[in-house]
């Protein structure tokens, strides 16, 4: 057990670093950051103009549709990485079976651009 917790303490060190790295950081930015607050620092800046409706508005199904497409596509990456790296263990099978994962995964992307979900008007 005693050599188990010996493995672990180097990356128990590097949490801890960078947790006092990044409080330090903080805190430095609150204590030494000049406030001189103006109406312009304060105004709306995201869209360029002043909220005129309700928070909770009806969104396009677009914006959905995009997100779902970037989850999908980036699933894909995380695994595809730990796939390459270990691809000489899985052999046959396991490369088989990616090329259906991405096979599926490429009918799909080919069915949404046939739908036009990824046209903007």
């Amino acid at each position: 057990m005693e050599e188990l917790l010996r493995d672990y303490l180097p990356i128990v060190i590097f949490i801890g670093v960078c947790l006092g790295i990044g409080l330090a950081l903080l805190v430095s930015a609150f204590i030494l950051a000049i406030r001189r607050p103006d109406p312009e620092k304060l105004s709306a800046y995201e869209c360029g103009f002043e909220a005129f409706d309700d928070a909770r508005m009806k969104f396009d199904v677009r914006f959905y549709l995009v997100a779902i497409l970037f989850i999908i596509f980036d699933l894909e990456v995380a695994f595809l990485f730990p796939w390459a790296i270990s691809l000489k263990e899985v052999g046959v099978f396991g490369f088989w079976s990616m090329m259906l994962f991405l096979g599926i995964l490429t009918i799909g992307f080919i069915y949404e651009w046939r739908k036009g979900a990824l046209e903007w008007d």
